[in-house]
């Protein structure tokens, strides 16, 4: 019982802290002119403040710092939050070079790898691989960890999208965190409904027509905080905590990013070069409205992980290789369907 008064707390502060104080920071943003101008890449066309993550930040440290259990590996957690925190803080006021963001994210990962010790410890059986020797163990959680912060942050590019995805995802993890017999994962459970509470809190004000964004400060941050459940569920050593149920949990940016990085490698350009080859930039191209493509993206999301957890027992090997075929055969259709968009007509954004 005391659980379930802690993690209702816990989602009412994060949530009240973080609707409450964006107002503040939209005014502040103005008046300082701190906003983010449209350009090839961005689906608005007015000037916009992009410091949304530091409500989502405020409310989510209070909330769990007040009510959650801040062990030492929770601590790590936080402490790594921190750091990516003000190098986003950073980069959305003074635009900051790749190179460093990317430092600051192996000094985060690092904290929570050799500190905190949140690592990928066994595979559970795929491809007959059951426990991680440590090199590969730490060299598997690196890749996870980067990989999820920036795919996180390559997937907010439109209203409401990062943020919604964001929840679903907590949402599934935190679920299972609660309902786990190991105690141990109880306050995994507080740190997703925190991460829920300032995500929702924020939403309040990006839903379509925004009039703030997450930014970097809000999309390293939250995608590190994904990344650390997502090990963390995978560690819970269970049937519906299979890496199949993870990576079905996170299809939307792992396919997202997975895609664009393959399609810029093929054309011969940098996976980071910037475009709108996104899947939200498509479905845009396809006729649908914002708030369209981030129902139909949050829809997808649900599916895959309603399906995957129902078939859990056919084992992991196959559910991935379904996912990867699904990847790839959806990759394939989403192309050739754009191609022939573009061909049609020129590229238009839909209004509402």
């Amino acid at each position: 019982m005391i659980l379930e008064i802690d993690i209702i707390l816990s989602f009412l502060w994060a949530f009240m802290i973080s609707v409450f104080g964006i107002p503040s920071i939209v005014r502040v943003a103005h008046v300082k002119n701190l906003l983010d101008e449209p350009n090839f890449r961005t689906v608005h066309a007015s000037l916009t403040p992009r410091l949304g993550g530091l409500a989502i930040f405020a409310g989510f440290m209070s909330a769990i710092t007040i009510f959650g259990d801040v062990s030492d590996s929770i601590q790590r957690v936080l402490a790594g939050c921190i750091v990516l925190f003000f190098i986003g803080l950073k980069d959305d006021i003074v635009s900051i070079s790749v190179f460093k963001k990317f430092f600051v994210q192996i000094l985060a990962t690092g904290i929570i790898m050799f500190i905190g010790d949140v690592r990928i410890t066994s595979f559970q059986g795929f491809m007959g691989i059951y426990e991680l020797e440590a090199g590969i163990s730490y060299g598997i959680t690196f890749l996870v960890v980067v990989g999820i912060t920036n795919a996180i942050n390559l997937i907010d590019g439109l209203d409401g999208l990062a943020g919604t995805i964001i929840t679903i995802i907590s949402v599934v993890f935190g679920y299972y965190f609660y309902k786990s017999d190991s105690v141990n994962f109880h306050p995994y459970a507080k740190l997703a409904v925190c991460l829920v509470g300032g995500i929702i809190g924020f939403l309040r004000y990006n839903m379509h027509k925004a009039i703030i964004f997450m930014g970097d400060t809000g999309s390293l941050v939250c995608g590190f905080l994904v990344a650390v459940l997502s090990i963390q569920f995978i560690e819970m050593h269970s049937v519906e905590s299979s890496p199949s149920v993870a990576v079905a949990t996170l299809v939307v940016p792992v396919f997202d990013t997975a895609r664009v990085f393959a399609i810029r490698i093929l054309s011969g350009r940098s996976p980071f070069s910037p475009d709108k080859n996104h899947i939200h930039h498509i479905l845009m191209r396809m006729g649908l409205t914002q708030l369209q493509t981030v129902i139909t993206l949050g829809f997808v999301n649900v599916i895959s992980v309603l399906v995957t957890v129902y078939f859990a027992s056919v084992g992991d090997n196959i559910l991935l290789m379904m996912l990867v075929l699904f990847f790839v055969l959806s990759s394939v259709t989403l192309e050739m369907i754009d191609r022939k968009h573009r061909v049609a007509q020129p590229i238009q954004q839909p209004q509402e």
